[in-house]
């Protein structure tokens, strides 16, 4: 049996849009709201690399992946996705 998803990593291109995105994240209570760098797997070009925002928590207290349709709404207005992890 696989493992459930843990978080959802909302993947945007901008690291600007990331970091907005995630302190709209936090005042709507959803925690924690990591951004980091995903370098894909064999990628040399530093400047293509995504940003991805890591949520954990939902202002409900339970796992992020119940609002997975609503961050994915919220990562399209980026021109980005969501994903459950």
């Amino acid at each position: 049996m696989g493992r459930e998803p843990e978080a959802v990593l909302v993947t945007l291109h901008d690291r600007e849009d990331a970091e907005e995105l995630a302190e709209q994240l936090l005042d709507q209570g959803y925690g924690p709201c990591t951004v980091h760098r995903d370098m894909l797997a064999g990628e040399d070009d530093a400047e293509d690399a995504d940003w991805v925002i890591e949520v954990r928590t939902g202002p409900h207290g339970g796992p992020a992946v119940f609002d997975e349709p609503h961050l994915a709404a919220l990562a399209e207005d980026y021109g980005g996705f969501a994903a459950a992890e």
